[in-house]
């Protein structure tokens, strides 16, 4: 497309908008409002991919001593001519992002801080030929950019010490910028040293932001907002800005009209509605908002082929390992909420606002679900519908792509726990190759019945027939030696499964339909008429199978009824 600004696909770095003329979405009133309404210290916490580091990234272009005030020309924030005299260019920085602090073992996580912070202080390199440090202050900063922190204090006090040189050479308070702060607890829980690193970001955080005079202020951001007792002790004017608050909330993410704007902008509004049922339906405060990493892909696929279909882009950036802890740990009470969420109804919730990750290891059941319900919540495999009232927050699974994610976890369960039943898995397939349909019947309906399945709601038809659709295809594929073809559209629903056993010349075709309100007979007619109008067992046939079974699958809730055909 000629003449258009490229795509900000994984562009963090603000300057880059303008010198290498990429489409920005213009967020900086967020720093009217961060001047106007900050504490000393500032938490804002948000699922992955919702533009955090961008943010932070901007702050440092705007706050940042000698900064370019031409990256910001054209933009809201300009239009606040006292802010711009006031605060642009006029503090020095320190802006670390902790989100590859991970490793194995503590001492390696420590290792990687540390080369974080040596990294960062690295750019302040000038300070070592500063006539207003002393020796000794050269001394220290020296220590920092070769990274000596053999002594363990010296890592604690590294900001701090940082924010004093830089306060000695400026004459001025340093902001404090840290990004990504909850990685490094998230790669300690799942590593089992998280008791070491809670201690030594406590230890850090509080040298650098707990009454600090070369302090002016500090801005954090991450996903969860860990409990202050865990964390930000003893802080003073610490002001923490979550998903359910109001201010502050068109910051992260995109609004209604900014899409609009830009699928406009890129002559693609015809997607609009697909792009608004794929990726919107967060609200943080009282802002609708979409997940702006999925509307940059997409926008991305859909300027190169109008036709181009929807794709689970924030799905794939994660390994969404918590809905598949809630799913496997999840108690019948749970199954049956999930089945209302999925189903498109709300389930109402009373959430924890501070977490720390040992809660998520609670003896008691029903702690833990609470735990892993608010994580959900906060990481964005949930939403509100609705202000909460005495404390009850109603959930919903937020857009269709979400869903979609939940859907491959459940059947991913199914499948697991299926294939654990090894008897049971090697009878259905058997039945299957046989043709035994009244044994299929009754397998199928026992492997359901400790499932999780969808409510009779407004959930589209299509979606429903899906989700059936995959458990039946995760049970044939277990089967390795036979060739299991889905002819599936992306996003739109599945046509037939065609099975082939190779070794019995045996072929199978399989049509899965939803039982509105339980009319079976009537679901399973309209499967076997498309097998047949649509010919589907002519493709069998013509790649050598000499026995042909024909299965229509009418599924509703927890039970199935088959009509097969031979031929």
């Amino acid at each position: 497309m000629e003449n258009k600004k490229k795509l900000p696909i994984g562009v963090e770095f603000f300057r880059d908008f303008k010198r290498e003329d990429f489409y920005y979405v213009d967020k900086t009133r967020f720093i009217r409002d961060l001047v106007n309404l900050r504490g000393s210290v500032n938490l804002f916490t948000r699922p992955r991919r919702f533009g955090k580091s961008l943010n932070m990234n901007m702050l440092k272009a705007f706050f940042e001593i000698d900064a370019d005030p031409s990256l910001f020309d054209g933009l809201e924030i300009t239009k606040e001519t006292a802010i711009c005299e006031k605060y642009m260019g006029k503090y020095p920085v320190i802006s670390i992002s902790l989100k590859d602090v991970e490793g194995m073992n503590f001492r390696t996580a420590y290792d990687m801080l540390g080369s974080v912070i040596s990294e960062e202080a690295g750019r302040f390199d000038f300070l070592l030929k500063s006539d207003r440090l002393s020796t000794a202050d050269k001394k220290k900063f020296d220590n920092l950019i070769e990274e000596r922190f053999e002594k363990e204090f010296y890592l604690h006090r590294s900001l701090r010490i940082l924010t004093q040189l830089l306060f000695k050479h400026y004459g001025t308070p340093a902001i404090v910028l840290i990004d990504e702060y909850d990685v490094p607890l998230d790669k300690a829980y799942q590593n089992g040293y998280y008791p070491e690193m809670v201690s030594l970001i406590r230890s850090l955080f509080s040298q650098a932001l707990k009454t600090n005079e070369n302090l002016y202020f500090a801005v954090i951001t991450g996903c969860l907002r860990i409990a202050k007792e865990s964390i930000f002790t003893g802080l003073n004017n610490f002001k923490i800005r979550t998903i359910s608050d109001i201010d502050f909330a068109e910051y992260f993410g995109f609004t209604d009209h900014e899409v609009r704007d830009m699928l406009s902008y890129y002559g693609i509004e015809d997607s609009f509605e697909e792009i608004k049922a794929w990726y919107d339906g967060y609200h943080f405060g009282h802002t609708d908002v979409y997940c702006p990493w999925d509307v940059i892909n997409q926008c991305d696929k859909l300027r190169a082929w109008a036709d181009a279909p929807m794709e689970a882009h924030w799905e794939n950036s994660s390994s969404n390992a918590i809905v598949q802890d809630i799913l496997e740990n999840a108690t019948e009470t749970t199954k049956s909420q999930i089945e209302a969420l999925i189903s498109g109804e709300a389930v109402e919730k009373v959430l924890i606002p501070e977490l720390t990750y040992t809660d998520l290891d609670s003896e008691d059941q029903e702690s833990r679900q609470t735990y892993l319900w608010s994580v959900l919540f906060a990481t964005g495999y949930l939403t509100e519908a609705g202000k909460p009232e005495r404390g009850i927050h109603k959930l919903v699974i937020p857009n269709r792509e979400v869903l979609g994610i939940y859907e491959k976890r459940i059947r991913s369960c199914f499948k697991m726990k299926v294939i654990s039943d090894t008897d049971g898995w090697r009878k259905f397939c058997e039945a299957m190759k046989a043709g035994n349909a009244e044994k299929v019947q009754k397998l199928f309906n026992e492997f359901m019945s400790d499932s999780i399945s969808i409510r009779d709601t407004f959930v589209k038809k299509e979606m429903k027939e899906n989700f059936y659709h995959g458990m039946i295809l995760g049970l044939l594929r277990a089967e390795s030696s036979w060739s299991v073809r889905s002819n599936a559209e992306s996003g739109v629903g599945y046509t037939d499964i065609r099975l082939e056993v190779p070794s019995t010349r045996t072929g199978c075709i399989i049509e899965v339909k939803y039982a509105e309100g339980g009319k079976y007979d009537q679901a399973c007619a309209e499967a076997m008429r498309q097998i047949e109008n649509d010919g589907y067992a002519d493709i069998l046939k013509q790649d050598g199978m000499q026995t042909i079974h024909q299965y229509g699958i009418a599924c509703y809730k927890k039970s199935c009824k088959i009509a097969y055909l031979t031929g």
